[in-house]
């Protein structure tokens, strides 16, 4: 009997003690103020706010629990926050990923009623200035006047002229394009016209738009759209590539000295092209342009180029996708000296379902660049490594795009599918493109360790 009793004493010891064991590890209470603030601020509220892309505010706890179910939902689906480029291949700066315990601490806060918490431990809310993803920029230009857009169903591809003028020469390090219709507008890519001061009266007078498909030739239009000097015949200095506007894109910002370029007293945005996607009803845009001046000149200026679609390589086979089939497109290019590469940005159309890219080393050594294994055209980044990443003279990059023209594509343009092909570059969204756009400086030594994040 004794014997028995010391047993039980001692089995209810070790109940006890394993109770309160349990009860030391027991989660506490998930709150906004603490867990979940913290994860919308960094991953969520640059575009959930007023005048940016996301279809409401996150910015206090009043629009997070109103939202709660929604949050929970798409984040669990790994549909927000969107971040299409895999993040087990490769890392770039301002990755929007949510960790699975980050996505878990959203769910459980909301399964147990969306507790505030305490307001001394929520965190400050980021500054964002208006009208900008950037900050406040040192210059604003606006097309001159609102463009009107028919509601005939119909593709736009027009050239544009955006005259500036400032009081003094200076150095520029990133533009912003924003527009004013994001419904509609699906690229923009802009180059810069600087004027003689003498050579070049009013740069405000003359025509800002003009459709290229009205002209027998480009010279013609040019003329049309007022770019030539006062003479009416020589043409002002051209910077290619200033800024460029894709949906999801926020330019990318290098550190000083690297990128970045001279803008005059007289000039103008001259956007080579800029695609408005057909609408049903009539509306308008008058996108604007943020400017950020660079305290200095640019040591390293950044250089460009493109493979696949109008690039230094071509697709193989040539980009036509008969109907009801997925089908797979390569580009190779063999670099010819040793660059840094900087930012990469993939470009496909609506039949896009997955995006990958390589470099091979003459060593048989690869080098990751992206992958995205579910293509979004809604959704399509410059990727800013977070260094420099050298890839050595004679390697091949190598990219890969598949393409789904089943029915079976939501994003189909056609029901039932129809033939699809590039169409001699065409940019229209119901065409297909296959592009890779790397940014580059030529490499110099101890660049790898070049950090390409910038302190906020």
């Amino acid at each position: 009997m004794q014997l028995v009793k010391r047993i039980f004493l001692s089995f209810s010891t070790v109940l006890v003690l394993f109770l309160s064991s349990c009860g030391d590890k027991a989660p506490k209470q998930i709150t906004f103020s603490e867990h979940i603030a913290p994860i919308i601020y960094k991953n969520c509220t640059s575009c959930h706010r007023p005048g940016e892309a996301g279809p409401f505010n996150l910015l206090t706890y009043q629009d997070a629990a109103s939202r709660a179910k929604l949050m929970k939902f798409v984040t669990q689906s790994r549909f927000m926050p969107p971040w299409p480029a895999d993040a087990n291949y490769s890392h770039f700066i301002d990755e929007k990923v949510l960790t699975d315990d980050e996505i878990k601490l959203i769910a459980e806060w909301v399964d147990d009623g969306c507790a505030f918490g305490d307001s001394i431990k929520i965190p400050q809310p980021p500054f964002f200035s208006v009208g900008s993803q950037l900050g406040k920029p040192d210059l604003v230009i606006k097309l001159r006047d609102v463009f009107k857009i028919k509601g005939n169903g119909k593709d736009l591809f027009l050239l544009m002229r955006v005259p500036y003028e400032i009081s003094k020469d200076t150095f520029v390090s990133v533009i912003e394009v924003v527009p004013d219709n994001r419904k509609l507008v699906h690229h923009v890519n802009a180059q810069l016209l600087s004027y003689e001061f003498d050579k070049r009266k009013d740069v405000f007078a003359g025509n800002t738009v003009v459709d290229p498909e009205a002209f027998a030739d480009k010279l013609q239009a040019y003329k049309e759209l007022s770019l030539p000097n006062d003479d009416g015949v020589t043409f002002p200095a051209l910077t290619q590539s200033v800024t460029n506007y894709l949906p999801g894109v926020t330019p990318p910002i290098y550190p000083e000295g690297i990128g970045g370029f001279k803008i005059v007293r007289k000039g103008a945005l001259f956007l080579k092209d800029i695609h408005y996607g057909a609408s049903r009803v009539d509306t308008s845009d008058q996108t604007t342009f943020n400017v950020f001046y660079a305290k200095y000149a640019p040591k390293r200026p950044t250089q460009e180029f493109q493979m696949g679609t109008f690039g230094v390589s071509p697709t193989v086979p040539v980009l036509v996708i008969p109907p009801d089939t997925i089908m797979t497109f390569h580009s190779d290019y063999k670099l010819p000296f040793d660059i840094s590469i900087l930012t990469i940005n993939p470009h496909m159309h609506m039949l896009g379902k997955s995006f990958l890219a390589y470099a091979i080393t003459m060593q048989g050594d690869t080098i990751p660049l992206i992958r995205i294994k579910k293509w979004d055209f809604r959704w399509q980044y410059f990727y800013t490594f977070k260094k420099m990443l050298k890839v050595p003279r004679g390697a091949t990059i190598h990219t890969e795009g598949v393409y789904d023209n089943t029915r079976h594509n939501p994003n189909n343009p056609f029901s039932p599918p129809r033939l699809i092909a590039e169409r001699e570059g065409s940019m229209r969204t119901t065409d297909e493109m296959f592009q890779f756009i790397i940014t580059y400086l030529p490499y110099q030594n101890g660049d790898e360790n070049v950090s390409l994040e910038i302190k906020k």
